[in-house]
């Protein structure tokens, strides 16, 4: 099964959580994967970092959420990380997605919910 977002391209759709429908920036570029929300002081939306398997907060302003999905994009793991820390690699992620901390709760992603992007 190939994943909902092959080809993948950097760009902006929209993520839909069940009702809530979310704004979504993809970053599938190593150069849109490195510059991730680093230097935002804020962010509306989610962003989907592809491939990825870990993450960092070093330089950021704000704490973020982070879900870890699979190739398929169900969610497999969550957490929230304050700024200028380091996040260990999950082997069986295949994509990240960010937000700003708090965000998760307010849209309903929780472990094993199925994410469904957008054009």
């Amino acid at each position: 099964m190939t994943t909902p977002l092959h080809p993948l391209h950097d760009g902006t759709g929209r993520l839909e959580v069940g009702d809530v429908t979310v704004p979504l920036q993809i970053a599938a570029s190593l150069r849109a994967r490195t510059r991730g929300l680093l230097g935002r002081s804020s962010f509306r939306g989610a962003l989907l970092l592809t491939p990825a398997r870990s993450v960092h907060t070093l330089g950021m302003r704000i704490p973020i959420d982070i879900a870890y999905l699979d190739r398929h994009l169900r969610v497999v793991d969550l957490h929230t990380m304050k700024p200028h820390r380091i996040g260990r690699p999950r082997f069986h992620a295949h994509h990240v997605l960010e937000a700003e901390a708090g965000s998760f709760a307010q849209w309903g992603i929780a472990v094993g919910i199925q994410l469904t992007p957008q054009p």
